[in-house]
């Protein structure tokens, strides 16, 4: 029986898809409690990012933006249309910032996945990506917003808020209740699958096709990275703006 050399590259291939690794983590350890260390270093890294564009773009504000300038002005425009939209005009303003930070958060977490070559930089343990490849960092993303929507409507109407797990009958006060603990899972687990679910791809097909095959995808990444980005942010708004409405 003969192994051919085709045979060999087959099974080659396959050795480099299965050490493509998922959960591999690197920690510190901070007396009794762990840390993902890896995740704090990107996420310092995006924060970063976006401080020294934000210091950049507003440092000499001028009648006639340059291109910096330009560029925030856009961004900031961007965003207050959205959560005017989802929010309502009397009431975006005051949320402006945080559904900002929201997007722009998510927005250079996903593409720092698919640009920076994180995996360049070697660990002890575990690996660096981006931050919202770890499904810590989206389910705390979704906390937030849990606790956003939750401080608008008791902060919009009071006690009153409660009577809408009442609406439109106390029969599906259950399914009311269930709902807002449905919210922040979709939130988190919609944002990590679809991030983490890019990243493997993308490390396989490496691992398969070097040269070409994989840089399709990574373009693909980016635009799927920013659409993820703009629609959390927009369930962030909508869900906000529902809470002060007061009907599902």
């Amino acid at each position: 029986m003969y192994i051919t050399e085709a045979s060999i590259d087959s099974f080659s291939s396959l050795y480099q898809i299965s050490a493509v690794e998922v959960g591999q983590h690197f920690y510190w350890e901070i007396g009794d409690l762990r840390v993902h260390g890896q995740v704090l270093i990107t996420s310092w890294v995006v924060i970063g990012i976006l401080l020294a564009v934000a210091f950049l773009g507003t440092r000499k504000l001028e009648t006639v933006p340059n291109a910096t300038q330009n560029f925030v002005e856009y961004v900031l425009q961007f965003i207050r249309d959205l959560a005017r939209t989802q929010i309502g005009e009397e009431e975006y303003r005051d949320w402006v910032p945080f559904v900002g930070t929201l997007f722009l958060f998510i927005f250079v977490c996903n593409w720092s996945g698919a640009l920076f070559p994180w995996k360049l930089i070697e660990l002890p343990h575990g690996e660096l990506a981006a931050p919202t490849n770890d499904i810590n960092t989206t389910v705390a993303l979704a906390l937030l917003t849990s606790g956003a929507y939750f401080y608008a409507g008791l902060h919009k109407r009071g006690l009153s808020y409660f009577g809408k797990y009442l609406q439109p009958t106390p029969v599906l006060l259950p399914i009311n209740i269930l709902e807002d603990f449905t919210k922040p899972l979709s939130l988190s687990f919609r944002l990590f699958g679809n991030i983490l679910a890019d990243e493997l791809v993308v490390a396989v097909l490496v691992s398969l096709v070097p040269l070409v095959v994989p840089i399709p995808m990574m373009f693909l990444g980016l635009f799927t990275s920013g659409i993820q980005a703009l629609i959390f942010a927009t369930l962030a708004a909508a869900y906000i703006g529902e809470s002060m409405e007061g009907h599902h």
